[in-house]
């Protein structure tokens, strides 16, 4: 059984190796050491308080590679997440922290305190990510040094905050004033596939403005989150100003729409499906709310005759088999020029066939599982549409034989344009080629669909890609590199794929308000 003490569970974790093919001692050691975690939470984070859900509910946070019950943590609602609001909201004003009235200096200090607290537990964050999201432990360390990356970059960003004074063109004796200024509470609703970095990302921005966080992570991955909270604490962040609310599957829904429509709630930041952002998009309408989205994409990975097939192939590799193909700038229709089409397929087929499915915690393990059951449903559709269609199964196509929600690491090849992995994000270990004749069909291709968050191309003619990178539909474009996000660069999409940009200079901005102020002089 379990006990809490400070939020902090402490549980004699069952483990459980059912989906393994034979039993790895190592691997059932290292998995039962989570139970001894210092930052695994079942709490929810309140002003500052570890507390549980007004009804007392509960929901249960499972491990995907083995189905292992990991903790149980508080299922809350509407009138929970008011509560965290309501701090949020007091703490800008009033009390002891008057966050939004805080100098810059004092921000920054206190995002370098996370920062190092958060590289000082890396290990433990990358066991809780692993284990509730499911990616290869290497990849969760990844994730926390990225994630990471965003707190200091944003801890640098926020003595950097300036305004503007001129004189006054028509008037010499008035001066105008244009300031900058936290927009306020700040509702963030975040990802199961990047549970660390994809809140670092939004709440380093917020918090370096001046602005307080309410924070709502994926229902299936909310122990990073918490983890996070515990260290924001730890790093001395105020009273009300970081808060992090779960909520089931069921309940997110409610919580979202509080967080939307709530007028003490001044900013939506979302990263997730484009269906979900469009709701939250409507629901912020009626308190018109600044509304950050990140939402889905569909990634174009074009390979042209003159690329170097062998950096496209290991471009390919890290853009669409990372956490098994489930990000969302994950190459998601791979186009390949007709010149090369044989040679990269044969390549990619072999390096495909190097990938190693299993328990994330297992250090031999490149593949992980999907997350949930609904992921399975949906990339098992993908592949059975795109054969009726005429599409071939080079490798995989199947539900891995370790069982659970794993998935074998497929290429389907001669996969027609209509096919639902070409019209629709697969988010999962699917890697489709279609075949293309010129430079001009493929970016029409490329930009026939709604949205448009990433782009990959890969060529040696620099006229082409001049040419190609400034026509496709997208935010951001690799050209002959799979692997782009950096705290550096602005992050976001263009049509259906969202709203607004994360990380870099223009990340803060989203944050801000800018305001105007006119002082005329005595003669």
């Amino acid at each position: 059984m379990g006990s809490s003490r400070g939020g902090v569970l402490l549980r004699a974790t069952r483990v459980s190796l059912t989906y393994l093919h034979r039993p790895n001692l190592r691997l059932a050691r290292t998995m039962a050491a989570l139970s001894s975690n210092p930052l695994l939470i079942n709490k929810a984070l309140i002003n500052n308080e570890w507390v549980g859900a007004a009804d007392g509910a509960v929901f249960d946070v499972t491990d995907p590679a083995t189905g292992e019950l990991l903790a149980q943590v508080p299922d809350m609602r509407g009138a929970d997440t008011l509560a965290a609001v309501s701090a949020a909201k007091h703490c800008l004003h009033q009390g002891k922290a008057k966050w939004a009235e805080s100098t810059l200096t004092y921000r920054a200090g206190l995002l370098r305190k996370l920062e190092q607290l958060i590289a000082d537990n890396a290990t433990h964050l990358a066991e809780i990510i692993t284990r509730e999201q499911g990616k290869p432990l290497a990849e969760s360390r990844g994730e926390v040094g990225y994630g990471n990356q965003f707190i200091h970059w944003f801890a640098e960003e926020a003595v950097r905050i300036k305004g503007d004074a001129v004189v006054a063109p028509h008037k010499p004796n008035a001066r105008m004033t244009f300031i900058r200024q936290p927009v306020g509470v700040c509702g963030i609703i975040t990802p199961w596939n990047f549970p660390l970095a994809m809140i670092t990302r939004k709440a380093g921005a917020a918090l370096a403005a001046g602005c307080s966080v309410v924070i709502k992570p994926a229902e299936d991955t909310p122990l990073t989150a918490l983890a996070l909270g515990k260290l924001a604490l730890d790093a001395g962040i105020p009273a009300g100003v970081f808060n992090v609310v779960t909520a089931s599957r069921a309940n997110t829904a409610e919580v979202g729409s509080v967080l939307c429509s709530s007028p003490d709630v001044d900013k939506i930041s979302f990263t997730g499906s484009t269906n979900v952002g469009k709701i939250l998009y409507r629901q912020s309408a009626d308190t018109i709310k600044r509304v950050s989205l990140e939402l889905g994409g569909n990634a174009p990975f074009i390979v042209f005759n003159s690329a170097d097939l062998d950096l496209a192939v290991a471009g390919a590799m890290v853009s669409k088999f990372r956490n098994a193909g489930q990000t969302c700038v994950c190459a998601n229709r791979i186009f390949v020029q007709s010149g090369v089409y044989d040679q990269f397929c044969a390549k990619f087929a072999q390096k495909i066939k190097e990938l190693q499915c299993g328990n994330g915690m297992d250090p031999k393990t490149s593949q992980g599982p999907l997350i949930n059951p609904n992921a399975l449903v949906k990339v098992k559709s993908h592949i059975a549409d795109a054969v009726s269609r005429g599409a071939k199964v080079e490798l995989g196509g199947e539900p891995h034989s370790l069982g659970g929600t794993f998935f074998q690491p497929t290429l389907l090849t001669n996969v027609p344009h209509d096919a639902l992995v070409n019209t629709e994000e697969t988010f999962g270990p699917v890697a489709a080629v279609t075949k293309f004749e010129t430079e001009e069909e493929v970016v029409k291709a490329a930009n026939s669909v709604r949205v448009g968050l990433a782009g990959y191309f890969y060529s040696r003619d620099y006229s082409q890609i001049y040419r190609v990178s400034e026509r496709l539909e997208v935010g951001m474009v690799g050209v002959n590199e799979g692997l782009i996000s950096t705290d550096l660069a602005p992050f976001g999409g263009v049509k259906e794929s969202g709203l607004g940009r994360e990380g870099s200079t223009y990340g803060i901005d989203e944050y801000q308000e800018i305001k105007y102020i006119y002082v005329a002089l005595e003669n």
